[in-house]
C-alpha cells in the first residue's frame, strides 16, 4: 500500500529517504530487496524482525504486505523510538515495535511468527535457537552475517536445527557516485544472506 513518501507497489526504498540515526545501522536498498526475496512472504504472514535497527524491512513489508502482522524487536530505546519515527514518515501502521533484548524477550510476543528476520544479535546462536521454538511447520528464517564468524555460527545453527530448504547469498552490490568531476562506482559492504525452513 503505497504511502505520500513512497508512492509505489514495489519496494526498494532509497537510503536517504528513511531517518538515520549515527552508528545505527541499516540494510541498504539493494541488500534490502535481496533479504525481502528471501523472506518469501504471504499477504498475511506473521513476521519478527529481530535487530531491526533503523526499520527499513519493517517499512518495506509494512507497505509491500498491508495485511502482514510485523513485529520488529529492538533493545535499544532510542533505536526504537527511530524505528517508529520511520514508520510513521511511510504511512505504515501493522509494525509493532518492541522494545527487548533477545532472545529474552521473545517469549513476551504475543503472536507466533510465520517468517523470522535476524538482522543483529551477538548471541545468534541463542537467539536462532529461540526463534526455532516459535516457528511453526514450514516456517522460515532468514539471518544476515558481516563476517565469517557469524556465516559459521548461523551455518552451524541451521545443521543443529535440521533446518532445510537451506540458501546462502552473498551480496556483491557496487553504485555509480559523483567523485569531484567524475563518476565511479563505490562497493556496497557485502553482506551473506542465509535463509532455512523448519521440517516439522
Amino acid at each position: 500500500m503505497p504511502s505520500q513518501l513512497w508512492p509505489y507497489i514495489t519496494p526498494g526504498i532509497p537510503d536517504e529517504l528513511f531517518e538515520h540515526l549515527p552508528g545505527i545501522p541499516f540494510s541498504q536498498r539493494e541488500v534490502r530487496l535481496l533479504l525481502i526475496s528471501q523472506l518469501r512472504l504471504k499477504p498475511d504472514s506473521v513476521l519478527w524482525d529481530i535487530g531491526a535497527g533503523t526499520g527499513t524491512i519493517p517499512v518495506e513489508v509494512g507497505l509491500l504486505c498491508p495485511s502482514a502482522q510485523i513485529i520488529a524487536v529492538e533493545r535499544d530505546e532510542e533505536v526504537a523510538n527511530l524505528i517508529k519515527r520511520n514508520c510513521d514518515r511511510f504511512e505504515v501502521n501493522n509494525v509493532e515495535v518492541i522494545e527487548g533484548n533477545a532472545p529474552e524477550c521473545l517469549h513476551d510476543l504475543k503472536v507466533s511468527p510465520h517468517r523470522v528476520c535476524i538482522e543483529g544479535g551477538r548471541p545468534i546462536q541463542d537467539i536462532l535457537q529461540a526463534v526455532w521454538h516459535y516457528l511453526p511447520s514450514s516456517g522460515r528464517v532468514v539471518a544476515t552475517a558481516a563476517n565469517l564468524e557469524g556465516l559459521y555460527a548461523i551455518s552451524q545453527s541451521f545443521s543443529q536445527l535440521r533446518a532445510v530448504n537451506i540458501e546462502v547469498v552473498q551480496s556483491a552490490v557496487n553504485r555509480l557516485e559523483t567523485r569531484g568531476f567524475s563518476q565511479t562506482f563505490a562497493a556496497v559492504d557485502p553482506i551473506f544472506i542465509l535463509s532455512g525452513e523448519k521440517l516439522d
